[in-house]
């Protein structure tokens, strides 16, 4: 069952914002899996009254394998989501979302392989003895990409991951996609030592992840609603990484009763060291910074791969008007 966590539950610990509590604006905000330290920002700005502090009742909304949150967006009956860069297909399809923020500047699919086995890049995977992979989510979007970058890729060398490490920790020569964050973590766990890990991004794959998903109307209308949101959500993100995350934790896994401290520690240790946050841009404009240049990258790649057909008019997928402001970066004081 999902457990709702409120931003608002949190004035109680904080003297002199009692009386603001009639005043918040209430939020919903769909995240797009079950609760983890990927989503971390955003239960910090709840614990510790961030939300609060910027005027907004918050509302966590967890996601998960039957949680239809990003359509919930576009029906209206949440606010923002945590998205990809999907809102490119919404224009082709003519759908009024749009990103407001980029939380995370790199994304976090890696490519995973025995250290023994002497691969080096991406482009030296072509040797590999098989490729496990999820075709919904790889095919859709990586895989084209690596074909088009890396000649030598086909789809022969595909096997279909069916989240069971067994198979790729039996071949030595065999190579599994994964998440930074999870499946390093769960293989170290049953071999005794992680796999050796190719970061997508570092290769050349430049999406923006983690996004955070509006509706236009959203935008046009209440613009100061968003920049409150997307504020407090990045110093939420600052607090979560480099200050006392404890509460934020706790919610995460009162939402999640599954996961675990170790698993949290190995994500947030993971984030740190790939600079999935805080690289980039992020570096000298703040946490959820994005820029023209970097989504017209994106979009070019995946027209060249053929993921997506030219002349789709991406600008109407985004909006930096309420990003790269530095925002909360003095709090960032342990990099």
């Amino acid at each position: 069952m999902k457990l709702m966590i409120r931003a608002a539950a949190t004035i109680l610990l904080l003297g002199g914002l009692t009386g603001m509590a009639a005043a918040q604006d209430k939020v919903t905000f769909g995240t797009n899996w079950l609760a983890q330290a990927e989503h971390g920002g955003y239960y910090q700005a709840v614990a510790d009254g961030t939300y609060a502090k910027y005027g907004l009742d918050v509302t966590i909304r967890q996601g998960g394998p039957q949680a239809p949150n990003g359509q919930l967006l576009i029906a209206g009956q949440i606010d923002f989501y945590m998205g990809g860069m999907s809102t490119i297909d919404d224009v082709k399809q003519g759908i009024p979302g749009i990103t407001v923020a980029a939380i995370f500047q790199k994304d976090p699919q890696v490519l995973l392989a025995h250290p023994e086995a002497g691969f080096t890049d991406v482009a030296s995977l072509v040797g590999a003895s098989k490729l496990i992979m999820g075709k919904d989510s790889f095919f859709a979007g990586y895989w084209p990409w690596m074909k088009a970058k890396f000649p030598g890729f086909t789809d022969e060398m595909y096997e279909p991951y069916t989240f069971n490490p067994a198979p790729f920790i039996a071949d030595p020569k065999a190579v599994q996609q994964g998440y930074l964050t999870s499946e390093p973590y769960e293989i170290g766990k049953q071999t005794g030592t992680e796999p050796q890990v190719l970061l997508l991004a570092d290769a050349g794959y430049a999406p923006y992840s983690t996004t955070i998903e509006t509706r236009q109307e959203i935008v046009e209308k209440t613009p100061d609603l968003v920049q409150r949101f997307v504020d407090a959500t990045a110093i939420g993100w600052y607090n979560y990484l480099y200050g006392d995350n404890k509460a934020a934790n706790d919610l995460i896994k009162t939402d999640n009763p599954e996961m675990t401290d170790g698993q949290i520690e190995y994500s947030i240790a993971k984030m740190k060291e790939y600079g999935i946050v805080i690289s980039g841009d992020a570096e000298t404009k703040g946490i959820g910074c994005m820029t023209d240049a970097r989504w017209k990258e994106f979009y070019d790649s995946m027209v060249e791969a053929g993921v997506y057909e030219a002349g789709i008019d991406i600008t109407k997928a985004y909006t930096t008007q309420f990003v790269c402001k530095g925002v909360g970066m003095e709090l960032a004081t342990a990099k």
